[in-house]
């Protein structure tokens, strides 16, 4: 034989991975052990994947072919509590100072809504209660940033837009005077 060490390693190594140890390499038999595992779980779960592709158990499934949404976003850690809120359509959750920011915008539709001014001035004292309670609490989250409304301001444009409405509509006329029920014989 040759004294070239490179080739002796070549031929050791050789050896060690057709499996011709001489008995003192007992840490190789463990990881070729371990890799032997490895490579017939990965072979077991690519077969099994197959298997299934071929049954049809990943056809229609919901949101095949559609791109994942929110992918490459930025990190959110309660990302699933948004896309539950978001998918159930819920409200009224979340933290107090963004809730107020909705029903700040919001505020005026609901207003027109309500029929008399006794109504709006509870409505409008109940909004700014709970704008002055959110802007005490030391709960952390979004600062509050939603303004008070003046009630007296805000009761006096709910009477101008109520008025504005009335004359926009017309006057309901019925050509026939109404009857009363048991003058109808």
């Amino acid at each position: 034989m040759t004294d070239d060490p490179r080739l002796a390693a070549a031929r050791y190594r050789q050896k060690q991975l057709a499996g011709g140890g001489d008995g003192d390499d007992a840490p190789a038999d463990d990881e070729r052990a371990r890799a032997a595992n490895a490579v017939d779980r990965a072979a077991y779960v690519e077969v099994s994947i197959q298997q299934a592709m071929r049954r049809g158990d990943f056809d229609n499934l919901p949101g095949a072919g559609k791109p994942i949404p929110d992918l490459g976003s930025s990190h959110d850690a309660d990302w699933w509590i948004r896309r539950k809120i978001q998918t159930e359509q819920l409200t009224g959750l979340g933290p107090p100072a963004l809730m107020l920011r909705v029903e700040n915008a919001e505020l005026e539709d609901r207003l027109d809504e309500l029929g008399h001014e006794d109504d709006v001035r509870e409505a409008l004292e109940d909004f700014n209660g709970r704008v002055i309670d959110a802007r005490r609490q030391l709960l952390g989250g979004p600062p509050v940033v939603t303004p008070t409304r003046d009630v007296d301001a805000e009761v006096a444009a709910w009477a101008r837009r109520r008025a504005q409405r009335a004359a926009a509509t017309p006057p309901e006329t019925d050509a026939s005077p109404r009857r009363r029920w048991w003058r109808r014989r």
